[in-house]
Formats: structure tokens, sequence, C-alpha cells
């Protein structure tokens, strides 16, 4: 975030000075008040890309093996363009690296789910997956709550085609 706060600080300086650059070749000829919003403009362009590009930039950061599980996309009205170009804002994955299976019944797995959110602390879950039924349940203990996969949500599919 920090970082990120840097290079929308570096694109507005660019944007001033390459306001400036044009007014100097203009033989200054533009008003003032262009440098300023150059600077913003160059701020707002590098804070959308970086919007953009926060899922494709965390996700290549997982560990080699990583499936993503769902994407959530959607448009806020702090940020307009979004309705038109929805951007990817939150992503569920698993790692096949951190699956268990269970030795008496290998049609059961333990795996550990990431939920991922812009400008949010990875939240993992663990998760039981019963293969031969079909079902997942979140947590651990003696009556877990099975649920069927879903077209938004397949950890089944997910775990057991890697398990």
């Amino acid at each position: 975030m920090f970082l990120e706060l840097i290079t929308v600080f570096v694109a507005g300086f660019a944007g001033a000075g390459m306001t400036m650059l044009l007014n100097k070749t203009s033989g200054g000829r533009l008003p003032k008040w262009v440098i300023p919003v150059g600077a913003g403009a160059a701020m707002i362009l590098a804070t959308i890309s970086l919007e953009y590009s926060w899922y494709d930039r965390t996700r290549a950061a997982l560990p080699d093996g990583t499936k993503v599980l769902s994407t959530d996309a959607g448009g806020a009205a702090w940020r307009p363009w979004t309705y038109m170009v929805p951007m990817v804002d939150r992503f569920w994955s698993v790692d096949p690296g951190s699956m268990l299976t269970n030795q008496d019944n290998p049609e059961r797995h333990i795996a550990r789910v990431v939920r991922h959110g812009r400008w949010a602390k990875p939240e993992a879950r663990v998760v039981a997956v019963d293969c031969a039924q079909q079902v997942w349940a979140e947590g651990q203990g003696d009556a877990p709550s099975w649920q069927e996969d879903s077209d938004v949500f397949p950890i089944v599919a997910t775990v057991c085609a890697e398990g």
C-alpha cells in the first residue's frame, strides 16, 4: 500500500513535469491551472491502473500451483468507471500444497482456502472436502455443516481434481 502511494505521488510529479514541458514548448501559452490539472490527471490514471492490475499482481505472487476458486468483480459509486469495466476486488484461492488427505478415508481432504481482498489482509479458512459425496464444510468438528459445490465457488471440484 505504501509503495502504491509513492507511485501515485511520482505519477503526479511526472504529470506536472510533462505539463510544464508542454507549456514551455508552446511558448507559455497555456494557462497556469493546466499544471495542477496535469498532475491530478496523472495521479488518477496511476490509481486506476494500480486498481485494475491488483488482481493480476496478487495472483502472480501466490505460490505455484495455487488455484483461484472464484472472483468478485463489480462497480462502486466512488469509482464510476468500474460500472463500465468491472474490476476484480476480491477472490478466493486454494493451495493444493496445503492439502491433507485422510489416511483412513482417502476421499476426504482438508484444504486451506484464502480470501484475498483489495485493501484487506488475506483471510485463511480451513475446509473439509468429501469427494465421494461431493460436499464441503468449513472448519472441523463432530457435526460439520456440509454444503454442495456451486458454479460460483467450485471448491469440491478443485480440491478433488488436485487430491
